[in-house]
């Protein structure tokens, strides 16, 4: 009776929702606050480092405006919809009603932070994760109370991309997962329920499209430009180098290892070392100015 009580008492409605925390003000933070920021919630973005908030403010800025020169915003709401975000350095000021986490793709780092932000919310407060391959019960086993916690997975870039995957770990309870079903539906997305698998749905299907594209490469079979615009005839708006230097190359790497090992080291996961080389290098793509292709002169 203990933990269902204990929820039934202090669940979280939509109406409820007020503000919504984001803790990481990377590429995928900084789009899911510039959605529930555009939508109408106050949010608070943090991150660790000071220089990061700084750069996804401007960030923000830049694409809020292009928002407007395309006639998808007024002048004034721009600033109205900056303003809604706060940005914060200290972890014990990301109090929200609902929290979205964005930081980095490893198990460790995310059940600290989920400790930490359990402890200082209210009993009511949502929290999910933004990962897009770790197991969401994985995730959730360092919290006392993971029924109101929960996968909520954007897809890059935030503002554009319709879908949202809403994955329910073992323990995650049904209202929770009623109330992120509302919630995407306010914030203009197209939420689709999945089951707590490594990967979840798009993931696992779309893993196959980096992968095989870097053993082409690696066996020479042809080059990266020709595999990018042969992918681009057959109808994809993005070739699988394109996409990996816009999703980043490290981020890619990460979810295609944590994939790889969720999955007992299955030979048609397995990362590639060209890919490896990247990540060593610190060409992550566009957000470093080089990945597959090279940024800095553009």
């Amino acid at each position: 009776m203990g933990s269902a009580y204990y929820f039934q008492v202090h669940s979280m409605k939509l109406e409820n929702i007020k503000t919504i925390g984001i803790a990481g003000a990377g590429t995928m933070g900084q789009g899911i606050a510039q959605v529930c920021t555009t939508a109408g919630y106050q949010v608070v973005l943090y991150d660790v480092a000071e220089t990061q908030l700084g750069q996804a403010k401007n960030l923000i800025q830049k694409s809020l405006q292009v928002a407007v020169e395309k006639g998808k915003l007024k002048a004034d709401e721009s600033d109205q919809v900056l303003s809604r975000i706060q940005f914060q350095s200290d972890v014990n000021q990301l109090k929200a009603d609902l929290i979205i986490e964005a930081a980095l793709e490893k198990l460790d780092i995310k059940k600290e932070l989920f400790t930490r932000l359990e402890a200082i919310n209210s009993e009511s407060c949502i929290l999910t994760t933004n990962t897009s391959s770790i197991p969401v019960t994985q995730i959730a086993s360092a919290l006392k109370h993971p029924q109101r916690f929960a996968g909520l997975h954007f897809f890059n870039p935030a503002p554009i991309m319709k879908l949202v995957e809403i994955i329910s770990g073992v323990n995650t309870n049904a209202e929770t997962i009623d109330t992120l079903k509302v919630l995407c539906e306010k914030l203009g997305k197209t939420g689709v329920l999945a089951k707590d698998s490594p990967g979840f749905i798009v993931n696992r299907v779309a893993r196959h499209y980096y992968v095989e594209a870097l053993k082409l490469l690696e066996e020479n079979v042809t080059d990266i430009l020709t595999i990018d615009a042969l992918m681009k005839t057959s109808g994809f708006k993005m070739g699988p180098f394109e996409l990996m230097d816009l999703i980043g190359v490290d981020t890619n790497f990460s979810v295609t290892t944590s994939i790889y090992h969720a999955f007992h080291q299955d030979g048609k996961f397995r990362p590639s070392l060209i890919q490896q080389q990247k990540v060593d290098a610190g060409h992550h793509g566009r957000k470093s100015g080089k990945g597959f292709y090279d940024y800095s002169k553009k």
